[in-house]
């Protein structure tokens, strides 16, 4: 992968950090070194040791810098509306216009970069929960615009879960293991969901969890080369998904929406919202109907493991928990408590 596509998934992921509270971040000597090596091998010159220039680096990065505040977060997403009709899939769609927020992706990379591409239009069919859901999952996965955005090998993402669950899980967008396996949440962040969902007395298959976004934001990428890092979807791209996301939550019917993460959060609630996470989290909104609690992303918790942390989340849950009728023990009620 070019530098240049390097630093545009480590400022991806500076921006998703920030919309999730943090302030600052601390370099260490071995991550300096490490981006010398990096720059020395895509200039093929030698760069001599405290000789790499903070022109060549982002500025939170720069050496002997002290920590800097993140980007501003990703732009807000305006509730995109489903028809009632079916628009049969065309042979080819062209793809959607991905862009890394302050850089644009290479032209090779956008087939028709000018022209937006409309929201699916569809109607859900007749018949029991099981019955929709089938429809609407080989409805995605086979949709022309989907696979168009999807690399060789790789799946498009649907929720999975009890379709009768009272619990709707939803995050931002798949990444590597999950545009693999062709289900959300089953990487590092993913497992640890799983506990968390444990911990409120509840299995896995008994909630269901989904995404907005129904493939892996795509970074620019040679050509055999495998994908590393993932950037936060594009207004455009979770307007245009924001219809299957609906149609999921139609046919669930669920009590209460947990969004996990600030790009999740900011894709259903709408433009302008909040500026950062802990604004709007541990309060009741609503999206399509339905209540909505917004908290931290697992990866967020991966990242900072303080008890503290452990218990704001937790908290949010306990609310879920209530809210969904949920039985709630002592036990569960102490976790996380400093002592």
């Amino acid at each position: 992968m070019a530098l240049r596509e390097q630093l545009l998934a480590v400022a991806a992921e500076l921006r998703r950090r920030k919309a999730e509270g943090e302030k600052t971040i601390s370099i260490g000597d071995d991550t300096l070194a490490e981006l010398r090596r990096v720059v020395e091998s895509h200039r093929g010159g030698a760069i001599a040791e405290g000789g790499l220039r903070t022109a060549d680096l982002p500025a939170a990065f720069a050496p002997s810098a002290p920590a800097r505040p993140f980007a501003e977060p990703p732009a807000a997403v305006p509730e995109a509306k489903t028809e009632a009709r079916i628009e049969k899939p065309e042979n080819r769609s062209p793809k959607l216009e991905t862009r890394t927020s302050g850089a644009s992706m290479p032209e090779s990379k956008i087939e028709n970069p000018k022209s937006a591409i409309s929201p699916p239009a569809f109607e859900l069919p007749a018949g029991d929960k099981s019955t929709r859901w089938n429809w609407l999952r080989d409805f995605v996965i086979n949709h022309s615009v989907c696979q168009a955005h999807v690399r060789p090998g790789k799946k498009v993402v649907l929720g999975v879960g009890s379709v009768d669950a009272r619990i709707f899980f939803c995050g931002e967008a798949p990444g590597a293991e999950e545009e693999i396996q062709g289900e959300p949440f089953v990487g590092a962040a993913g497992q640890l969901l799983t506990k968390m969902i444990k911990g409120m007395g509840l299995e896995r298959s008994q909630v269901y969890i989904g995404n907005i976004m129904n493939w892996r934001p795509e970074i620019a990428t040679p050509a055999g080369l495998e994908q590393t890092g993932n950037r936060p979807p594009t207004a455009e791209e979770m307007a245009f998904c924001l219809p299957f996301l609906k149609a999921q939550l139609a046919i669930v019917q669920p009590a209460v929406i947990v969004a996990l993460g600030a790009t999740a959060a900011a894709g259903l609630l709408g433009a302008g919202t909040f500026k950062a996470l802990g604004e709007i989290r541990g309060r009741w909104h609503a999206f399509a109907g339905v209540p909505l609690m917004v908290t931290y992303h697992p990866s967020y918790l991966l990242r900072d493991q303080s008890i503290r942390k452990k218990r704001i989340v937790w908290e949010d849950l306990l609310q879920v928990m209530e809210k969904a009728n949920l039985p709630i023990n002592d036990k569960q009620r102490g976790y996380f408590l400093e002592k």
